[in-house]
């Protein structure tokens, strides 16, 4: 027997599901639910009556959804008894308010006013990538989806994206939603703001670079031991080195040993634009991000950009050597499906972590000695067999 609060359980971790959570918000075929909540024993009639009584009240006492019942014979009873036997469940609404969360009351009531307030292009994205609008407003969630409809590549030409004057919007509303923005469009053009960057797509300039720390890691390749260099004067100057490190944070520079004609390119994070410069495809090139979601999806970008770059520390092996003192809660996991751009054992990394209560590990709490160890075998291969000489000592993680 599933009591009231045991299904309630149950929908409220279904909601948690983005598949599930996209068909059942898209697809009215797979409505109404049936919840099976199961019948008592003969043997549980007989010896637990109280048990079974209480079972029938709380079921009685339900008011979400409708309660199915039952009329069954037992030998232990006179007459046949009125059981619960199914919750029906009739819409989404229900679906949420059946599942007794406040949190999934809030987002499903979110979604259920902003999916008919939206291109039908943009549901999926919506419904499985709740980080993208869970701090905003509804109103300017919906205004990012027209402006999205509005936009075409090059449309700035040349001046602040500050200045278009589109759908009503005000000069920062861009800067404000630039995530939710770079997403919708992705939808409508494959993926191409995500190479680009979005001033770059639109055809417009900023009131502001982001800056790089580049750092050579053996001597007499650059006249400073670090500087800092705009992204886009990376796009067009190739650095005086055959080895490439790219690494996600600024926080990991006293990780890096010392390595013969490598230069490392450090706080790249998101803007990963620059990469589709050529003369980065006649570098060796290697990557280094958190171990987490979107560790792996930055890594598939930036793969996408140089198909010919290797990750380093970012493999399950070493996140299960490390979890138990290092992972933390991912506050707001990627989408559910892992990016193509990823190989097989990198998607199933993905998935595993994604299941993960505490399910990432920032790369500047990774022992110093791993990542060292790591970076002089990425160096020391050749071209072709670099994937396969990059594993990590077994080490402590005092």
């Amino acid at each position: 027997m599933k009591s009231p609060d045991a299904l309630a359980a149950t929908l409220c971790r279904q909601w948690q599901d983005a598949k599930l959570r996209e068909q059942r918000l898209l697809d009215p075929a797979v409505w109404p639910l049936q919840l099976p909540i199961g019948k008592p024993t003969p043997t549980q009639m007989e010896r637990d009556t109280p048990q079974v009584r209480s079972h029938i009240q709380q079921w009685r006492a339900v008011t979400v959804g409708k309660v199915q019942w039952q009329q069954v014979p037992y030998r232990s009873a006179a007459e046949p008894i009125a059981l619960p036997t199914h919750w029906q469940i009739a819409d989404a609404r229900e679906w949420a308010l059946a599942s007794a969360d406040t949190q999934v009351q809030h987002e499903a009531r979110r979604l259920l006013h902003l999916l008919p307030h939206t291109d039908a292009r943009f549901h999926r994205l919506l419904i499985r990538q709740r980080n993208l609008w869970r701090d905003k407003d509804d109103a300017s969630i919906i205004t990012a989806a027209r402006l999205a409809l509005a936009l075409e590549p090059g449309i700035a030409a040349g001046a602040p994206l500050r200045t278009l004057a589109l759908g009503g919007i005000d000069s920062k509303f861009i800067e404000r939603n630039a995530s939710l923005v770079s997403a919708l469009l992705d939808i409508r053009f494959d993926g191409a703001v995500s190479e680009q960057g979005l001033e770059t797509f639109l055809g417009g300039t900023g009131s502001g670079e982001h800056w790089l720390l580049v750092v050579p890691l053996s001597s007499g390749l650059l006249p400073f031991t670090r500087l800092r260099v705009r992204a886009s004067e990376l796009q067009h100057t190739p650095l005086p080195a055959t080895h490439i490190l790219l690494i996600e944070n600024e926080r990991c520079l006293h990780h890096l040993p010392p390595l013969p004609d490598t230069i490392a390119i450090l706080g790249s994070g998101a803007d990963l634009a620059w990469l589709q410069t050529d003369w980065l495809r006649h570098c060796r090139v290697g990557y280094w991000g958190d171990m987490d979601t979107w560790g792996l999806q930055l890594l598939a970008r930036a793969r996408r950009l140089q198909p010919h770059l290797h990750s380093l520390l970012m493999e399950h092996a070493l996140f299960d050597q490390c979890a138990a003192t290092l992972a933390v809660p991912e506050p707001s996991p990627a989408d559910a499906t892992p990016p193509p751009q990823l190989d097989d054992h990198e998607q199933a990394f993905y998935r595993h972590l994604l299941g993960l209560a505490k399910g990432r590990i920032e790369q500047e709490f990774l022992p110093v000695e791993t990542v060292a160890h790591a970076m002089r075998s990425w160096h020391a291969c050749d071209h072709s067999s670099a994937t396969n000489c990059i594993a990590a000592p077994s080490t402590t993680t005092q």
